[in-house]
This record gives C-alpha cells, sequence and structure tokens, in this order.
C-alpha cells in the first residue's frame, strides 16, 4: 500500500528558564495585564525589533505571546513567585518550528531574551518537552489500539494497557491513539486532516502541497477523505526522558543529545502489524511505523518543510476570513427567516439591513475604533 510523507520535524519545543524578570519589565506587564483585563483584548508591547502580545490570562504569572510564528512566554511574577516553579517558561509554537526548525526557535529565543534585557546563563536552562512529528498520507490506514506494542523487559506501564492508551473515535471509525504520560514519552497517532479542518489550520495543507508541489503532484482535496487522509504520527518526549535520563538542560544539549533519546525511546513503543504469535514483541512493524522511525532516525537538529513562513500566515489569515463569512451568511439567512422574508427576496434584504447595522454601530457607546482594535487584538498574523 502506497503512503507519502508530507511533513517530518519539531512539532512542540519547551524551555524554561531559572531566572526572573527585571523590575522594569515587571512593571511594564503588570500595567499591560491590567490594561488587558480592562479593555478585553491582548495588548501590544514593543521591544526593539520584538512584539509582545500581553494576555489578561494568568494569576501569578504574565502569559504573553510573541505571534503564530513565535512562542508563548509565561513569566513568573518576582513579587508572587510560585514556590519552585520556573521563572520562565517558553512553549514555541508549532507552525514557527514546522517552517524555521530548531535554529529559527533558538535564535527567537536569543533574540526575545536579548531584547526584553533578561539576564540569564547557560546553565540556568531547562528543556522540559520536545514533541516530533511525521504527517503521512495513507487514506487506507485506521489506527489499531492492539497494535501498539511495548517490547518484553520494559515496565509494565510502558504497554498499552487501560490506563496508558487513549482511542479516540468518531462513530465507527478510530481517529486517533495515544499512550504513554507527557512528562517522559508519549505516542500519537491521529487524524490531522480532521484536525485541520476542524480548527481551520490551512497553514498545514500550505505544508503539505508544498511537499506535493515539489514530487510534481496536484494539491491535496481535503473534502475527499479518501483521497486526502492525512496521519500525524508524534512522539513525544518529557522532563523525565531529557533531563532525567538524557541529562539534557541546554540548546546544545538539544543538538547533541536528542537522537540517542529518540533512539532509546522508540526501542521502547512501537506500532506494529498484529498476528497469531502470542509474543507480541515478534509482531513485525507496520509499514507506516518504518517511515516513521526511519525519519526520525535522520538528523533532528535539521527539518524545515521548506515553505516560507508568509505562506502559512496567509493561509491561516484566509481560511479565518472565509470561517467568518460563513458564520455571517448563517446569520443573515437565520435573521432572514425569522423575519419571513422570501428566499427571492434575501439578497434584496441584505442590502437593506446594511443601513440598520450602521445605525446600530453609530449608535455603540464604544467608537468603531476601539471595537476593531480588541477584535484585531484577538489575532497575529505576523
Amino acid at each position: 500500500m502506497t503512503a507519502q510523507i508530507l511533513h517530518s520535524g519539531f512539532d512542540g519545543l519547551r524551555f524554561t528558564v531559572q531566572s526572573e524578570i527585571t523590575p522594569e519589565l515587571r512593571k511594564e506587564l503588570a500595567l499591560a495585564k491590567a490594561h488587558a483585563k480592562a479593555h478585553g483584548h491582548d495588548i501590544e508591547l514593543r521591544f526593539g525589533d520584538v512584539l509582545l502580545s500581553v494576555t489578561q490570562k494568568g494569576g501569578r504569572t504574565f502569559n504573553t505571546h510573541t505571534g503564530e510564528l513565535g512562542a508563548v512566554w509565561m513569566f513568573g511574577d518576582p513579587q508572587d513567585r510560585i514556590p519552585n516553579n520556573p521563572g520562565i517558561t517558553v512553549d514555541f509554537r508549532a507552525l514557527g518550528l514546522a517552517t524555521g526548525g530548531l535554529d529559527h526557535a533558538e535564535k527567537h529565543f536569543r533574540d526575545v531574551m536579548a531584547a526584553m534585557a533578561i539576564p540569564y546563563g547557560e546553565h540556568q536552562l531547562r528543556v522540559s518537552r520536545v514533541d516530533f512529528a511525521v504527517d503521512i498520507l495513507a487514506p487506507w490506514f485506521e489506527p489499531e489500539r492492539i497494535a501498539l506494542v511495548a517490547p518484553p523487559g520494559t515496565k509494565v506501564t510502558e504497554y498499552t494497557g487501560v490506563d496508558e492508551t487513549v482511542t479516540q473515535a468518531t462513530g465507527g471509525r478510530v481517529t486517533g491513539l495515544r499512550a504513554g504520560n507527557i512528562d517522559n514519552r508519549q505516542l500519537a497517532i491521529y487524524d490531522k486532516r480532521g484536525e485541520v479542518i476542524q480548527k481551520a489550520k490551512d497553514g498545514w495543507l500550505a505544508i503539505w502541497n508544498a511537499e506535493r508541489k515539489a514530487c510534481g503532484q496536484e494539491p491535496l482535496d481535503l473534502s475527499d477523505r479518501h483521497a486526502s487522509q492525512v496521519w500525524r504520527f508524534e512522539l513525544r518526549l518529557g522532563s523525565k526522558q531529557l533531563r532525567d535520563r538524557f541529562e539534557m538542560h541546554s540548546w546544545a544539549d538539544v543538538r547533541d543529545c536528542l537522537g540517542d533519546a529518540y533512539d532509546h525511546a522508540l526501542e521502547r513503543i512501537r506500532y506494529a502489524i498484529p498476528t497469531n504469535d502470542s509474543n507480541r514483541a515478534r509482531w513485525p512493524a507496520h509499514e507506516l511505523w518504518v517511515l516513521f522511525r526511519d525519519t526520525i532516525g535522520q538528523d533532528l537538529a535539521v527539518h524545515c518543510c521548506g515553505v516560507q513562513p508568509s505562506d502559512v500566515i496567509f493561509a491561516n489569515r484566509t481560511a479565518k476570513m472565509r470561517e467568518l463569512d460563513q458564520q455571517l451568511l448563517g446569520l443573515f439567512v437565520t435573521r432572514a427567516a425569522i423575519s419571513d422574508v422570501p428566499p427571492d427576496e434575501f439578497y434584496d434584504f441584505m442590502d437593506q439591513h446594511i443601513e440598520a447595522l450602521r445605525r446600530n454601530s453609530e449608535e455603540h457607546p464604544k467608537t468603531l475604533e476601539e471595537r476593531m482594535q480588541k477584535a484585531g487584538g484577538k489575532y497575529r498574523w505576523t
């Protein structure tokens, strides 16, 4: 059976820093967070070339982000520090990792830390999570819970028992499997096409179609599941593996040791082809698992998809506008229906109703500029 790798690379990366923000930065973040709560939208702060969005979330932390291609930055409040928690947590976003890889993530980290004048040393860095994913076009495939196995000699919790494996299903079709614990190691196999459709993540479609184009193939038509079913195989390593077992802390450690950590994990959990053999360790590896395993075996430090970040931003922005247009149309249809508007007069009704909406906007207690700023603050496309 045929299968095609459409993308491979990092899908998650989290670092913590055992340091604290400066009093000056704490003052700026506290003020911005208060404004965000008062106005109901993110507040942007600029530090040189870095644009930081401060959200209203976080009890004893300042929750911020640097856009869809950047990272989520969580700063502990030095004046109300949570005991034993790191001062700074940086959770890199998937599309930035997909388009820029590890080099982009490290540069972004160091640029932001320098721009905000946060003091730190390499010995204060702690890598706490790494996710590596491979997207495979395989319409014929459907995951089976029984096929997730671990070799003899490993801990019982590493087998796919009831407590260690989660099965997701829609109707009679299995859409995902998950085995293991995120603080140790976890394998997830799930329907990425369905997620892209449901959450309008068209940036991934742009990435997949770039690979299709490079191979001289037609773009995927997601409306045809039997021709566009993409499965994501994702192996996640947590702090127990990265730090406790392989003693990884810094960016240099990740580059030097991550391949060894993944090789170790791939020896302890895999996806196989079930047979009548009672010894599941002898079950042959599934062909998609072989693709996944061999891809991870390559140099993990150099995995970029070849798609420009601007292409991903454009695709996601277009998808969001299309989603909003569909919602607008649905609201107009509902409004016309409860007003007993005949179908042949619907478009005239739409034209005439614009004036009523305009009057409502002019009578709103807040200015249009304020409302548009609040609405725009929910989205960052750069």
